[in-house]
């Protein structure tokens, strides 16, 4: 299992962070690279050419890979790290976590609203709950997550209404599958960038126990 609880499998390659030593699944952690003229670039679809530089998916990694140079020592060489790095990574982040919401949107694998969500629940239709962190914590509280589900609190409601191609959404679930899965990857990458998970009693992730 990954330092932010998420679990690895035997398919998902081990790589090693820069700022712990440790390895693990690059589910859990960040891509890096140096561009040709050295600038550090996040690499969040892990596409980019060149060869990769790991960092654990949480902003004090972040944080100490930037303030110990340690971009510069994985690379060999003199890189440029720009200002507000860290900064982007997490923008990189909640747009890649709110457009795999929307494809699973337009699937019909995901819907929003207090309503829809709790009638999937009620169901046993859903494998990922999603809540806005700005919502009422009363509001939230009325719903539950399934046993073996997984719940996050790690966007805006603005940030979760775009991905549902609303204003703002404050409750939002996913059905099993693959996107399901990738979305969970994701948010879980963005929930270490972000302090506060917005978590409340009766959203707690029962996973991460």
């Amino acid at each position: 299992m990954t330092r932010g609880g998420r679990n690895t499998s035997p398919d998902d390659p081990e790589r090693r962070c820069i700022v712990t030593g440790q390895r693990q699944g690059k589910a859990g952690l960040i891509r890096f690279v140096a561009g040709p003229d050295g600038t550090i670039a996040p690499d969040i679809l892990e596409k980019l050419p060149g060869r990769g530089i790991w960092v654990t998916a949480d902003r004090d990694s972040l944080e100490q890979a930037v303030e110990r140079h340690l971009f510069a020592r994985a690379a060999k060489r003199q890189v440029v790290v720009p200002d507000g790095l860290i900064d982007e990574v997490e923008r990189q982040l909640v747009r890649r976590v709110s457009e795999l919401i929307g494809l699973a949107r337009k699937s019909g694998a995901a819907v929003a609203g207090f309503e829809k969500v709790k009638g999937r629940l009620a169901e046993g239709r859903v494998r990922v709950l999603l809540q806005a962190s700005d919502g009422s914590s009363r509001g939230k509280g009325k719903l539950w997550t399934p046993e073996g589900a997984r719940w996050f609190g790690c966007l805006t409601a603005n940030e979760l209404g775009l991905a549902f191609a609303r204003e703002s959404v404050i409750h939002g679930a996913l059905a099993s599958g693959g996107l399901a899965d990738l979305v969970v990857e994701e948010a879980s990458r963005l929930r270490g960038l972000r302090k506060t998970d917005g978590a409340t009693g009766a959203g707690k992730d029962k996973t991460d126990r």
